[in-house]
């Protein structure tokens, strides 16, 4: 662990010390979701696996505002995602603290999106978003099981899908959308009669 690495989780350790979170009532907050921001994993392969699922988010959510968050260094994704439909945000080097770790001035810029929910595509640790994830107390926060844990997520979306990133997001979407919109019980007795 280099020195950088060892103070941005001592910073995100001293957030998570003075986390305050709040009551969120399930799944009315995924439901009424206005503003979603997506935190994408870092590195090509990641990006380019994550990116089939970037169109279905965009229709589990609409007509919500979609933002995707990059981490910093990675100016060059703009050929790689989806223009339509998304803000990308991607920080500057100056939006970005020493260690790597979002700034505050930063987080504030993310505050005034009025974000109310945020997905975690992140499969490894990343320290940018999980700093971002803490300043955010009062969101629908949702990622994989045994990435980050509480308080970073307060839905997480486990699976049985050890190694396989496909499923893994295969299983966070359809999870996300079963909650954003529930099918009741005569809808799925009659999905299934019409299979028949």
């Amino acid at each position: 662990m280099g020195i950088k690495s060892f103070f941005a989780s001592a910073q995100i350790s001293w957030r998570k010390r003075d986390y305050h979170p709040h009551t969120i009532s399930f799944p009315e907050a995924i439901a009424n979701a206005g503003n979603v921001l997506v935190c994408l994993p870092v590195g090509l392969r990641e990006l380019t696996l994550v990116k089939p699922y970037l169109p279905e988010l965009a229709d589990i959510f609409s007509p919500s505002e979609m933002y995707l968050l990059a981490s910093p260094g990675s100016q060059n994704i703009a050929g790689i995602l989806p223009r339509r439909g998304y803000r990308i945000l991607v920080p500057a080097a100056g939006q970005s603290t020493w260690s790597g770790l979002p700034s505050g001035a930063y987080l504030r810029g993310l505050h005034n999106s009025s974000i109310d929910l945020i997905v975690d595509l992140n499969l490894t640790m990343n320290p940018f978003v999980a700093r971002a994830l803490l300043d955010f107390e009062d969101v629908v926060k949702i990622g994989v099981s045994n990435i980050l844990g509480g308080p970073f997520y307060n839905l997480e979306v486990r699976t049985s899908y050890l190694r396989d990133e496909r499923n893994i997001y295969r299983s966070l979407i359809d999870t996300i959308a079963n909650l954003r919109h529930p099918v009741t019980r005569d809808e799925h007795n009659q999905t299934r009669l019409s299979g028949m």
